[in-house]
């Protein structure tokens, strides 16, 4: 089954619902090491994003991305909307013209995304990042595209969960949480965690449509 602009926007819904369920629990982690503002400003992003796509026609992948993209970064400070924004629109960018591709086309499109990212942090795997989430799940996508959709999803949810519990030990080298030090080891960065809801909307949305 190929991935299509539809399932890029009920993705975007079932993260904007799932975003406001969390919501308290991403400020208590970011509370722990940041500014206990990550599951305010995720919450408020996606609801404008939800706001400027809701009813609109999209006809490729490009259009509904840069419009994620450019809301999330207006509507969301600190690092999470430029970075947010960054991966959407890195994505948009490579899928530009379609309106359906393969899991491997999406994994290399999401690849662009997370270098985007890379380079706009200047971080990399393990600094204690929503990196951390991002970078395996797109692994596991793109070396399990063979296997099917569903599989293939499935193992980089999997792959984004390790990833995000696998902050808990880490010492942070970026960001706000960088400033604590050895203070910030024992707690999971916020980041990753909603970049591992991300992961999770893509793959139920996939599932769904």
């Amino acid at each position: 089954m190929a991935f299509t602009v539809e399932m890029v926007r009920l993705s975007l819904e079932k993260l904007n619902v799932l975003i406001e369920e969390k919501r308290e629990y991403l400020t208590d982690l970011d509370s722990a090491i940041g500014d206990a503002d990550h599951g305010i400003n995720m919450n408020r992003g996606m609801k404008h994003i939800i706001e400027k796509i809701r009813g609109k026609e999209y006809s490729d992948f490009g259009g509904i991305f840069r419009d994620a993209a450019m809301t999330i970064m207006s509507a969301v400070g600190g690092s999470a909307g430029p970075l947010f924004g960054t991966f959407f629109m890195k994505i948009g960018q490579k899928l530009i013209g379609k309106s359906e591709v393969s899991i491997e086309e999406l994994a290399v499109a999401m690849q662009d995304g997370l270098d985007g990212i890379m380079f706009l942090g200047r971080s990399g795997v393990g600094d204690k990042t929503m990196i951390d989430a991002i970078a395996p799940a797109v692994e596991a996508l793109r070396e399990n595209s063979s296997d099917g959709d569903s599989a293939a999803w499935n193992k980089a949810v999997i792959a984004a969960e390790l990833g995000m519990k696998g902050t808990i030990p880490m010492l942070s080298r970026r960001g706000r949480s960088s400033y604590l030090g050895e203070r910030s080891i024992g707690h999971q960065d916020p980041g990753a965690t909603t970049s591992y809801y991300l992961i999770s909307c893509f793959r139920d949305a996939s599932v769904e449509g």
